[in-house]
């Protein structure tokens, strides 16, 4: 796949460009540039991003920023097997434990949420730092719904983390996700609160809460170009007569001139 001329390959993480270091310098830089068209891709084109990273496992298989990198690019696609063993692959090469949580979703993903409440439950997750053992709640909390347990998900988001004022990367999802629990149980009432927090946390539009808080609300938007269109369609402009309307009342006349002759 084409790779666009301003990107070099010096654009990924110093980590990342170590990695590379132990392939050959021209192999190093074709992958460091499917790596970086990966994560430019990833949000917007996520087909695209997955693409990108094939070619890179293709090259360098053995590293693990590689392995993570295709992971990623396959969870974005919903391809949860194949994230899956992606990875794990990055996880035996590197020890460490912060794909955890994602892991577990991809078990939510294959439809095996037991499985992935067992992962919550794992030692593991002690190991995650303070963001990582959010996410962990937060897939735990989908698992019990995907299992038809509305209670049991709730009072798995009910956390410090939950009840802090404090607004950290995960605060706007983690409220987003209580209220989205509370609606789908009845609660409509405080499921409008907790979506309204949830606004107040979302500096970055990670989540769609003001839409769910406006749909609570009883309001509507509608689109401003396709209301002026109908607008147009319908109101005739004053004083202008539609030259449609003017023959069709000449034809009439004569039509009727011809009856008397």
């Amino acid at each position: 796949m084409p790779i666009p001329e301003d990107v070099t390959g010096e654009e990924i993480d110093k980590d990342v460009r170590q990695e590379l270091q132990s392939l050959p310098k021209t192999l190093a830089e074709d992958v460091a540039k499917n790596l970086v068209m990966v994560a430019r891709l990833i949000d917007e084109d996520p087909e695209r991003a997955y693409a990108y990273s094939r070619i890179a496992l293709r090259l360098a298989s053995r590293v693990a920023a590689v392995r993570e990198a295709a992971g990623f690019a396959a969870y974005a696609t919903q391809k949860y097997a194949e994230a899956l063993a992606e990875f794990r692959a990055a996880r035996r090469m590197t020890g460490t434990v912060e794909l955890w949580p994602l892991m577990a979703d991809c078990e939510r993903g294959l439809g095996r949420p037991e499985k992935a409440l067992d992962m919550a439950g794992a030692p593991e997750v002690q190991k995650l730092d303070k963001a990582g053992q959010v996410e962990m709640r937060l897939v735990a909390a989908g698992a019990r719904r995907d299992m038809g347990q509305l209670d049991a998900a709730i009072v798995t988001l009910q956390s410090s983390e939950l009840a802090s004022n404090s607004v950290q990367p995960w605060t706007a999802r983690l409220r987003y996700a209580y209220a989205d629990a509370l609606l789908a149980a009845g609660r409509e009432g405080e499921a409008r609160e907790w979506f309204a927090k949830a606004v107040e946390a979302d500096r970055d539009g990670s989540t769609d809460a003001s839409d769910r808080l406006a749909e609570l609300d009883g309001v509507e938007f509608m689109d401003a170009l396709v209301e002026d269109e109908d607008e147009d369609e319908v109101a005739p402009v004053d004083g202008a007569v539609d030259s449609r309307d003017e023959q069709d009342e000449q034809d009439e006349q004569d039509a009727r001139d011809d009856d008397k002759d």
